[in-house]
């Protein structure tokens, strides 16, 4: 993620105004060049090389304005992607940082993980480096670190489930608390909000399949449909990554929720 708290001098912002054909990273990307320091990245490469240093050239001059580039990924680059991104060259001063940062924040699909447990902690350090923003939930106060990673915010909540009802529209919802109780009175509330709102596309819940036949029964007893329970996902993670550490299901269980939002986004 980019971080304008590290930036303390001049610089140029390059963006992907527009991209055509195969390219490295989609329009709306930008990376912030200084004299020394280089913040995001727009796909690396000798596109990106080659850009820096004609950021750099601009940035030696005085009142840069807005330039335009178009770029061919091709040939004369050493690139055989094949596509083309056309960028935009702007100076800023530190004074600018503040607009800049809200001019370019693109908003991150909301995940609501409720858990502090092993995975739990594994999953909010690999989500903290992706697009998501997420609202991690626990019943247990202390049970959370002090250092978080960008865009993780802790929440308690007693009882858990309660936090349901506010949460984001369009939240990838996933369940691993400590206690399968809780577990169950969350999905329940999960259900109950999909019933009436439509508007949490992914209820992802940890556990065997063992559990989840146990679940559907107690769910079926809470008045819950065939239909209703089959927008549970469980087990959670993308199918073919195996290994029962925290860290292995935490980057099996994120590969699924880029999955999702890829699924999302296609027309």
């Amino acid at each position: 993620m980019n971080d304008f708290s590290l930036i303390v001098s001049a610089g140029i912002v390059v963006e992907v105004m527009a991209t055509q054909g195969s390219v490295p990273r989609e329009a709306g990307t930008w990376m912030a060049v200084t004299a020394d320091t280089v913040h995001g990245t727009i796909g690396g490469g000798q596109l990106e090389f080659q850009a820096i240093a004609h950021a750099r050239s601009l940035l030696a001059g005085a009142g840069v304005p807005s330039e335009q580039q178009r770029c061919a990924l091709g040939p004369s680059l050493g690139q055989c992607c094949g596509g083309v991104m056309h960028l935009r060259y702007s100076r800023f001063e530190p004074g600018d940082l503040p607009a800049l940062r809200q001019r370019l924040a693109v908003p991150h699909p909301p995940v609501a993980l409720f858990g502090g447990g092993h995975v739990g902690r594994a999953l909010v350090q690999v989500l903290g480096g992706l697009p998501f923003e997420v609202r991690w939930i626990d019943s247990r106060d202390e049970i959370f670190p002090v250092q978080l990673p960008p865009g993780v915010h802790c929440e308690h909540s007693d009882p858990v489930q309660a936090a349901v009802a506010d949460l984001a529209p369009a939240s990838q919802v996933l369940i691993m608390s400590f206690s399968h109780a809780e577990d169950l009175d969350i999905v329940a509330a999960c259900l109950r909000r999909r019933r009436e709102r439509a508007d949490l596309p992914f209820i992802g819940l940890i556990g065997s399949a063992t559990k989840w036949a146990t679940f559907r029964h107690r769910l079926a007893d809470r008045g819950f449909s065939h239909g209703e329970l089959a927008q549970v996902t469980c087990p959670i993670g993308l199918p073919g990554i195996a290994g029962k550490e925290p860290e292995v299901i935490a980057v099996a269980v994120a590969a699924q929720l880029l999955q999702q939002r890829r699924g999302a986004a296609a027309p």
